[in-house]
This record gives structure tokens, C-alpha cells and sequence, in this order.
């Protein structure tokens, strides 16, 4: 279910562990399994579970608990806008209202053409720069209408 570089990448994460705590590399290859395939099906978290000798049930805890984790299918864009409270004292609501009018979807929701996926998400640790959103590994911070538009317009 993995490409080689992808097992390679796993194999790197589980050898900074004991033998014994193999699992403990649980986040990485979710992570590295995500970016392969765009997404976490429970057929690849299963994978994954044989992967570190984990029960599937462990894998899914992990995948389900942590919002940068996407068990469905997402857009070429995920909009990840936080609205912890940092954010929301700063105007998120404003945000999340602008983008969902803007693309003419919700929260967790993807345009109907593939491109853009809606996704509210906690604190991303950039409370300086609220209210903020992530795009791939990009943040964007004190953000506006404009600002969004511009963002928006800038991609691909």
C-alpha cells in the first residue's frame, strides 16, 4: 500500500525508537502514509497497524483524535483555519463566514470541482499572528477579506 520511498521513510522513523516501542512511530507514518495517498482510508490505517504491530483500533485513536489527520478524501487546498480562542478573539468567525461564501461550501466540506476543502482545526500555535489559517505547510496570518482573496487567487 506503500511506495518503497514511503516504507523507507517509515522504516527511518520506527528505527529512532527501541525495538520494543516500534508503535511510538505512529504519528510519522500516518503522516507519511497521508501524503502518499492524500488521505487516511481504514484500509491504508490498517496497513499502517501491521506496519508497527498495532492493533487497527490504535491506529484509528491516533488518526481520529488529531485534526491533521483527513479520513475522507480532501481538496487539492486544505484550508485549515483555526478558531481556538486566540483566533476567534481576533475575528475567525469573520473568516470562516468570508471563506465559506467565497468558495460556497462549510466547514468540512469540498468544492464541488476538487479544489478547495474547508476544515475547521485547533490551535496551529500562531496565536501572534490571529486570526490565521494553514495551507499545505504554509500559514497565513492576520488575515482579512483581502488578505484571503488574495491568498485564494494565488493558487494554483
Amino acid at each position: 500500500m506503500l511506495s518503497k520511498e514511503s516504507l523507507d521513510q517509515v522504516n527511518r522513523e520506527i528505527a529512532k525508537y527501541p525495538p520494543d516501542r516500534k508503535q511510538s512511530a505512529v504519528m510519522a507514518a500516518l503522516r507519511i502514509a497521508q501524503e502518499e495517498h492524500g488521505w487516511l482510508s481504514e484500509p491504508l490505517m490498517d496497513y499502517v497497524a501491521g506496519l508497527l504491530e498495532l492493533r487497527p483500533i490504535q491506529v484509528y485513536e491516533v488518526a481520529t483524535f488529531y485534526s491533521m489527520y483527513d479520513l475522507k478524501p480532501v481538496g487539492r487546498h486544505k484550508i485549515c483555519v483555526c478558531t481556538n480562542i486566540s483566533c476567534m478573539l481576533r475575528g475567525s468567525e469573520q473568516v470562516v463566514k468570508h471563506l465559506e461564501a467565497k468558495l460556497g461550501i462549510r466547514l468540512s466540506e469540498t468544492t464541488a470541482d476538487g479544489r478547495f476543502t474547508l476544515k475547521e482545526v485547533e490551535c496551529l500555535a500562531a496565536c501572534g499572528g490571529a486570526p490565521m489559517f494553514q495551507i499545505g505547510k504554509k500559514y497565513y496570518e492576520n488575515l482579512t477579506p483581502d488578505r484571503i482573496d488574495e491568498i485564494l487567487k494565488g493558487l494554483d
